[in-house]
């Protein structure tokens, strides 16, 4: 069975499996994962543009989701750690000078 019958840049019909993405093309999608900025913008792309192949666009899809968890994580680790470095600040300066 042929699985790449349908032309690069369209999506495949119902009920046809979709085209098998070749070592080449996923070489190209690493090396441009690999330049900041550039690579939000090509997942943001691939994520939701039409005519990306459905593993690709599912695979941008997961990219994006686990990019938002580490920055929810990132967020709250450095609000949890500020907070705790302003009050051990703060508790410095309340401490008599005993020179």
């Amino acid at each position: 069975m042929d699985y790449n019958n349908t032309p690069p840049g369209y999506p495949p019909q119902p009920g046809q499996p979709a085209p098998v993405i070749s070592v080449k093309e996923w070489m190209i999608t690493l090396l441009l994962l690999a330049i900041p900025l550039v690579n939000l913008i090509m997942l943001f792309i691939w994520a939701f543009g039409g005519g990306t192949n459905i593993s690709k666009s599912n695979y941008a899809k997961a990219a994006l989701l686990w990019a938002a968890i580490w920055i929810v994580v990132y967020i709250i680790f450095f609000v949890l750690f500020g907070a705790a470095m302003f009050a051990g600040i703060s508790r410095m300066e309340n401490m008599p000078s005993s020179y």
